[in-house]
């Protein structure tokens, strides 16, 4: 345990500077994590069997952040940077696509599994971006990180002292339904707290704060189970050994890659408006 709190300081303080300068320094940091995340899942299938394009995925997520780079840092037209990352979702679905008659030797997953860590990866986490480019509401990108690891926080240990019935023991043996409560509750009260604090003048965050907490818990937990299911399916028990007692970027991220776009589209949907 005494591993596992110092990786998270020591990786979670530099984060914290990144969120806090935002801007180009956020957008580079998600690249930086996405790229390793892309490269731990590619890796981990090909324990499996499975061979991505990994050189023109890598080209694509690069395309992706320059997209968001010139959308969310120039005068670009909003319809423009829409369209550019709807062709860019095209082109990496495409990409899954075409692996499949360009490949002489080849398994049927190769190119289905490019796009995926692309989409699932590299598009998910960028969304960390899009958040703190939405102006007047770019604090709300810390609700994702208070969700994602307030919930992961609080229900390992409400698991470790009350936990006695299994969540998934087919996919997370650890897991239990009173952590899962407990995650929950605690990320729904972290983040009422971040909006009473720093919306103190608006009184009508603290409710969404609480809401975006709530629903967010539950993606954390979705994300982490579904990165425990893909380790399962690749018969690895982590993703990398980056971060001791993590194990990989995505063993520790899992949880942030859905809760990003879900706090992304909350806030286009009923707070902006």
């Amino acid at each position: 345990m005494k591993t596992r709190i110092i990786s998270s300081i020591v990786i979670i303080a530099p984060m914290l500077v990144f969120v806090l300068l935002g801007g180009i320094p956020l957008l580079v940091f998600c690249l930086a994590l996405s790229a390793i995340g892309m490269w731990e899942f590619y890796k981990g299938y090909e324990n499996a069997g499975v061979k991505a394009g990994k050189v023109w995925a890598f080209a694509l997520l690069a395309a992706l952040y320059v997209i968001i780079g010139v959308g969310e840092f120039t005068d670009l037209a909003p319809s423009t940077y829409t369209h550019l990352i709807q062709m860019w979702v095209f082109g990496t679905v495409f990409l899954g696509l075409i692996m499949t008659l360009i490949r002489k030797d080849h398994n049927i997953l190769d190119g289905p599994v490019t796009s995926l860590g692309l989409l699932y990866i590299g598009y998910f986490f960028a969304h960390l971006v899009l958040i703190s480019g939405i102006k007047r509401y770019h604090l709300l990108v810390w609700i994702v990180f208070i969700a994602a690891f307030g919930q992961d926080t609080f229900a390992y240990f409400t698991g470790y002292f009350f936990g006695k019935h299994k969540m998934a023991p087919n996919i997370s043996p650890k897991k239990t339904v009173e952590g899962a409560v407990g995650g929950v509750l605690g990320a729904t009260i972290l983040s009422g707290l971040f909006g009473i604090l720093v919306y103190i003048d608006r009184g009508e965050f603290f409710v969404h704060c609480m809401v975006m907490g709530f629903f967010g818990a539950f993606f954390g937990m979705a994300g982490d189970l579904i990165a425990s299911a893909f380790k399962r399916k690749m018969g690895i028990k982590d993703y990398g050994n980056l971060i001791p007692g993590h194990g990989g970027i995505l063993d520790r991220f899992d949880s942030v890659i859905l809760v990003a776009p879900f706090v992304y589209y909350y806030i286009l949907i009923f707070i902006r408006p």
